[in-house]
């Protein structure tokens, strides 16, 4: 980026940004690390040599305030915070370090009196395939956050080789190939050969007892693979603390079999060592099988289980016993993947350590804490007991017991059998299967939903019996996301902007962007807005003429909706939509149409066969209003593949619209809200998750709001409503699923849509039919709101200064004050 204002404004920060500026300095580092840590001359180097050259000097100078850090956190021997997730989506890290150090053109600089170009090679770094969408950005936000507040913390996951999948779109359709991005290395991780844990699986529990000492039941395992840890050092804002990320990758205890090997078996000699690990090489594996259910609860007992015997002996190394675990470490869950911590510290505490059941209860719950993340019952994972008997033996005695004394508590507060089974941590009703949603809870000290209306969906639903049981556990943290990753490094004009007519300030204190609200008609700064935001859309315009050869116009409406593909987020409403729009301007070419461009990107799980549809009808209305000559630029449709960080942050910059249409009642927050908001997109959505504090903060007028609310789609689901009902009262939508389920958008086979069509017509689960005419509706407020220019130039603004609240700064103080205990900076 060019020098700008954001980098005087980082000038005026407080005395405790210390990062070195000397430019010389760094170019003297760099080429040290190109010639002794990568082998190259500044003659033979590569852009990606160039790129680990940096990385491993920027790392330099992360480290040494990472081991400042971690001698504070051991001298002050306080609360350390214990991050549990399945998913840590970091991205890229060479821009996070460079701002956060104040250090962005320092490099620049630096690289170009070596003749190479910062932009050019920031473009070599891999994103760290380590997450799918939100749970794991939230998590990455969370993370940059707890370093950036002070707060000591070790983010716990499992270092995946192939991540989830790198997506393909071949002739419209979805394909999953391994995302292959520890292929050049990882520059900003350390392999720990003396961090390795190892993990039990299967076998027998032998009950002991003798007259000198009281009964133990001892595990036998089967199968034991090893953990290793890998760290990466996670720097706060203005390089202030940092803190550790700490991921675990499976390992065989012997790398062959030799026996076999020797006699011939050269490919079986090497089975146990694929089986073992198989366990950190894929994000998210199939689980419609019983061998990828298996390895789906191997994964979450994996990293459970070495990051819980990593921090009892963190703990231990500094106190005599873990009975004061609680006052000296918080261990949270993020979602019900690492749920099985409950039986896990229940079981090092019994067996390893010597407590009682009751004693190992006290410390466990009140060390655990818990995030729910969504209300669906798929999410929330039930493992069939033969599953867990045989994996984890132990485990299923201790859930066993901590299920007795549980269901003591509730038969004195619920005494009707439905009430009872559906307080159970067994449910019975399709084979008898543990709930790990109810294991997480009635484990922790603290439940909490991530938005208001989520939260209070919890105690109405999911763990209405368990809030009654344990009144008082469940509370409302609503999600934020980190303005270094969505806002400095992925809009640095407008960050510039904003410091230059805040002050500088803004940057440590987000609640200063209020101010912006005072500008919302000052027609010159709406023009430099206008003018940034267009530098915005012709980068995204760039993109997508890059890699689907389609040529938008930065002066259209960009209308965006980016994130996992899924029934209930509703991209088939858009869709939908589109098409509809597509007919209109076909049936009246002459009537006056606001240009727009449509621009989806998610991924769809593997085996989700109807997600993977919908993908394909979106590059199919591609197909065919792209190469309309009669739509011409009125309506363009572009879906772009391998959604990732660093394509967001490409995309939200760019964003004039911000679809969030989910379900009412359906999507437990959104932070894509929040980021597109920030960067100055209006919101149309529907009153779910946090569009509600959105829309709250930012005022009805400047946010399209439509649809039926919860309370709405639960009465429509209850009295049975069918889409077709919906379309007989709608000519629009009634034509457009009949285009679509005659094959007008797939002619080569038209058959292709008839199932989603029907199931659109029949029990409409997800309310496309039930609030479509609602959505058009909308749409046609936000055409009417865009043809006012200074309107749309007043709203913009609005949003930009409404969305301090919505830090993740702001969150994790909150996570930090009421549910960890734990002081910050």
């Amino acid at each position: 980026m060019p020098k700008t204002e954001f980098e005087a404004a980082k000038k005026e920060a407080p005395e405790s940004w210390a990062a070195p500026k000397d430019s010389e300095e760094l170019r003297e580092a760099i080429l040290a690390k190109l010639i002794y840590a990568v082998g190259k001359d500044t003659k033979t180097a590569s852009p990606h040599d160039w790129f680990v050259a940096l990385a491993l000097a920027v790392r330099d100078r992360i480290v040494d305030r990472w081991m400042s850090a971690t001698r504070r956190t051991h001298q002050a021997d306080g609360k350390t915070v214990y991050y549990l997730s399945v998913e840590f989506l970091i991205g890229r890290l060479l821009f996070d370090g460079l701002v956060n150090l104040g250090l962005t053109e320092t490099a620049r600089d630096a690289l170009a009196a070596l003749g190479v170009d910062l932009d050019e090679i920031r473009q070599e770094e891999p994103d760290a395939a380590l997450g799918n969408g939100g749970l794991g950005r939230l998590a990455a936000c969370f993370m940059e956050s707890m370093a950036s507040v002070g707060l000591p913390a070790y983010g716990y996951g499992i270092r995946y080789d192939l991540g989830l999948f790198r997506q393909v779109i071949s002739d419209g359709w979805q394909h999953e190939v391994p995302e292959d991005w520890l292929r050049h290395g990882n520059p900003w991780e350390f392999e720990r050969p003396e961090v390795v844990y190892p993990i039990h699986f299967g076998g027998y529990v032998e009950h002991v007892t003798s007259e000198e000492d009281k009964p133990r039941d001892i595990w036998h395992p089967r199968e034991t693979v090893m953990a290793a840890g890998f760290d990466t050092p996670i720097i706060g804002w203005q390089g202030k603390h940092a803190n550790t990320l700490r991921l675990w990758s499976a390992r065989s205890i012997d790398p062959i079999e030799l026996t076999a090997f020797n006699r011939g078996d050269h490919v079986g000699s090497f089975a146990a060592r694929a089986y073992a690990e198989s366990i950190s090489r894929v994000l998210y594996p199939s689980d419609e099988t019983p061998s990828g259910q298996a390895l789906r609860l191997r994964q979450e007992y994996f990293f459970t289980s070495a990051s819980l015997q990593d921090l009892v002996r963190r703990h231990l190394s500094r106190h005599k016993s873990l009975a004061n675990l609680a006052d000296h470490a918080a261990i949270h869950m993020n979602d019900t993947h690492p749920s099985i911590a409950v039986a896990e510290l229940m079981r090092i505490l019994i067996d390893d350590e010597g407590f009682d059941f009751t004693e190992a209860w006290k410390i466990t719950s009140a060390t655990l804490n818990y995030t729910n993340h969504t209300l669906l019952p798929e999410a929330l994972e039930a493992w069939p007991v033969a599953l867990m008997n045989d994996l984890l033996p132990r485990h299923m005695q201790i859930i066993f017991l901590i299920n007795y004394m549980h269901m003591k508590r509730v038969r004195a507060i619920i005494h009707d059998e439905p009430g009872l089974a559906a307080a159970s941590l067994i449910d019975e009703s399709d084979g008898k299967r543990v709930r790990m949603g109810h294991l997480a809870f009635i484990g922790s000290r603290r439940i909490n939903g991530v938005s208001a209306l989520h939260t209070k969906l919890m105690k109405e639903t999911i763990f209405h019996d368990l809030d009654s049981i344990y009144p008082g556990r469940i509370t409302n943290k609503t999600n934020g996301i980190t303005f270094r990753r969505w806002l400095y490094e992925a809009n640095p004009e407008l960050t510039s902007l904003l410091a230059e007519t805040l002050s500088p300030r803004v940057l440590d204190q987000p609640m200063l962007l209020k101010g912006f609200a005072a500008f919302a008609e000052d027609a010159a700064i709406q023009e430099r807005v206008a003018k940034l935001r267009r530098r915005s859309k012709q980068a995204l315009a760039s993109v997508v003429k890059d890699r689907l050869n389609v040529v938008i116009s930065p002066d259209a409406l960009f209308d965006v909706q980016i994130k996992r593909i899924h029934e209930y987020k509703r991209q088939l409403l858009n869709i939908l939509s589109t098409a509809a729009l597509y007919l209109e301007i076909k049936q009246e070419p002459d009537a006056a149409y606001v240009p727009r461009v449509k621009i989806f990107a998610g991924k769809a799980a593997a085996s989700y066969a109807r997600a993977k549809l919908i993908i394909k009808l979106a590059n199919d209305v591609a197909q065919i209003a792209n190469n309309d000559p009669v739509i011409g630029d009125r309506l363009k449709v572009a879906f772009l593949p391998n959604y990732n960080v660093s394509l967001a942050e490409v995309i939200i910059p760019a964003a004039d619209l911000s679809e969030q249409i989910s379900t009412a009642g359906m999507e437990a927050s959104g932070t894509g809200n929040m980021k597109m908001a920030l960067n100055g997109a209006l919101t149309i959505g529907t009153l779910d998750g946090a569009n509600i504090e959105i829309s709250e903060a930012v005022g009805l007028d400047n946010i399209f709001i439509f649809g039926l609310t919860t309370a709405e789609v639960a009465a429509k689901r209850a009295e049975g409503f069918r889409g077709r009902d919906a379309a007989a009262l709608s000519p629009r939508l009634k034509n457009v699923l009949d285009a679509i389920y005659d094959g007008m958008f797939s002619p080569d086979d038209r058959d292709r849509y008839k199932p989603l069509i029907d199931a659109v017509l029949g029990y409409d689960t997800f309310m496309v039919a039930g609030d479509f005419d609602a959505y058009w509706a909308a749409q046609s407020k936000v055409d009417a709101l865009w043809t006012d220019t200074a309107g749309w130039a007043k709203s913009r603004i609005h949003n930009i200064s409404s969305m301090g609240w919505f830090s993740s700064d702001r969150t994790i103080r909150e996570y930090a004050e009421e549910i960890w205990r734990a002081p910050t900076l």
